[in-house]
């Protein structure tokens, strides 16, 4: 378990090295603040609802709590300071517990240490209320000062600790309800009782949801190592779960030696934004260092296709180059699929003169490769082929002559015109490695 830092068995505020003058008056100040600390207390817990927000939607149940807690502090800092007592780690246990109840309650941790600056801020000022003008009044101030900060730190200190460690815990239990659910969908069912059900519905997951697969994996350039990391993989998944333009959670696991998410195609949604959220993330954590290759499945239309989608979404990521980048198959026809498949034996059938062709014209700018796709495009119709490439008819009609005495292929044909088609797939997929754009 992490904790916060090595703690004193015990805190000692006294000053036993004052002289009797500024003894005497140190007490004096604070039997004057002891004498109003349940109205001091009062307007601490005022000024935490004016201050702090998520305070401030409290019911009278939470500033009773809130209230207690403040007292209780003010009175043993109080005898503390005035030497009466010495403070044990078990004498803070109201305030572990009450951080405790703040945390699973659903208050920020800097919400809760905000509550602890207006509570020593609000102590201070009734403090100096009790300070006269004279010399030794001052002096005997100045001297509360280090040890009511070695209380503020020694307390917030115990606070934050009890914080930490009911999030871990909270880490933890999530952690493996996310995993559960996952595992469960992989298999084909949705879970439909219990913890799971509960967690799953959080992410809009249901029995016949439609559902996307994508699963994420480090790129062989990756600067900062395994993504099952912890530094990795959860700063990877916490990406990944923001809300997209869907504005909902993801269910995201870290898993093996990926990442897999599972995001649900909600109404007013399409498989285009999940790809383009998807990209989005890839790119920026590109930025950040984290280069990841992911693959998106198509749409899985219930628990039972997740397996499928699981298989799909891992078979694209054989389409990401080695540098990373992004494959989604919804965004490939059969076609692209099929041609980025191409392994070394299907590039070697390309025959020669077409592949030479194709390097010289993407040197040159790649105009021949837009000509063969805008004539398929148009479906083989070289009028229109040449208004959408803004080019001359005639100008249109020599690049397709070229091209046939170039390649013996001619593009007038539908079976040479679906070779050229294939050859140009299979250049892109090897010098793109299939990323989706």
């Amino acid at each position: 378990m992490t904790t916060i830092g090595a703690m004193p068995r015990g805190l000692a505020l006294g000053a036993p090295g004052l002289s009797e003058p500024l003894f005497q008056e140190r007490r004096r100040i604070l039997r004057a603040l002891e004498e109003r600390i349940e109205e001091v207390a009062e307007t601490a817990v005022a000024v935490m609802r004016a201050e702090i927000p998520s305070y401030a939607l409290g019911d009278a149940r939470f500033f009773d709590d809130v209230r207690d807690q403040v007292l209780t502090h003010y009175r043993i800092k109080v005898a503390a300071l005035a030497g009466d007592r010495e403070i044990a780690p078990e004498d803070l246990g109201f305030s572990r517990a009450a951080a405790m109840r703040r945390a699973r309650a659903g208050f920020a941790l800097e919400d809760w240490m905000s509550a602890f600056r207006v509570g020593r801020q609000v102590f201070w000022n009734a403090l100096l209320e009790s300070v006269n003008t004279s010399d030794v009044a001052q002096q005997a101030a100045l001297s509360l000062v280090t040890p009511l900060m070695r209380y503020v730190d020694y307390a917030s200190t115990h606070a934050a600790q009890a914080y930490v460690e009911y999030q871990q815990h909270v880490v933890a239990d999530a952690d493996r309800e996310r995993r559960d659910v996952l595992e469960q969908l992989l298999e084909g069912v949705a879970p439909t009782r219990g913890p799971l059900l509960t967690a799953a519905q959080a992410y809009g997951i249901g029995p016949n949801s439609p559902m996307m697969v994508v699963a994420a994996v480090c790129a062989e350039d990756n600067r900062t190592g395994d993504i099952t990391s912890a530094e990795t993989g959860y700063a990877t998944g916490a990406a990944i779960s923001v809300a997209g333009v869907w504005a909902s959670r993801t269910l995201v696991v870290v898993r093996q030696d990926e990442v897999v998410a599972v995001p649900v195609v909600r109404t007013g949604m399409d498989e285009e934004d999940i790809c383009a959220h998807f990209e989005a993330v890839q790119q920026r954590l590109g930025r950040q260092g984290t280069v990841l290759s992911m693959g998106i499945s198509t749409v899985a239309r219930g628990a039972s296709e997740l397996p499928r989608a699981y298989r799909e979404a891992r078979a694209a990521l054989d389409l990401v180059p080695s540098r990373g980048g992004v494959a989604a198959l919804p965004r490939l026809s059969p076609f692209d699929y099929l041609a980025l498949r191409a392994d070394d034996l299907g590039r070697r059938l390309v025959d020669p003169r077409v592949r030479a062709l194709l390097e010289e014209d993407r040197r040159r700018g790649d105009t021949l490769a837009a000509t063969i796709r805008a004539f398929a495009e148009a479906d083989l119709n070289l009028r229109l082929a040449a208004d959408r490439l803004q080019v001359h008819h005639n100008t249109a009609h020599y690049r397709l002559r070229r091209i046939e005495e170039r390649t013996g292929r001619n593009p007038r044909r539908i079976a040479d015109l679906l070779e050229l088609l294939v050859a140009l797939a299979i250049r892109e997929g090897s010098e793109e490695g299939g990323n989706c754009r």
